[in-house]
């Protein structure tokens, strides 16, 4: 009873790692990405609208991360 106590606590530990470290790149990488894409409209507003397209990609990829990171935490707690 014990063992299965502290494999739950583990895994609540482990879920809260994940979901801190996991959220903590993809919040850098939007930030970095913003910022570059603001700074670039604003050397050029002309090319507001390629700038914008450019840049969803890099911003959906990083947003998968914290979503990945979320679907693991959830199968560590929910198991």
């Amino acid at each position: 009873m014990a063992e299965l106590e502290s494999a739950k606590i583990a895994a609540y530990v482990a879920a809260g790692v994940c979901m801190g470290l996991g959220a903590l790149g993809p919040a850098l990488g939007l930030g970095f990405i913003g910022g570059k894409a603001c700074e670039s409209v604003g050397k050029r507003p002309e090319s507001a609208g390629s700038i914008m397209k450019v840049m969803m990609m890099p911003l959906f990829f990083a947003e998968a991360v914290a979503i990945y990171c979320l679907l693991i935490s959830l199968i560590l707690v929910l198991s």
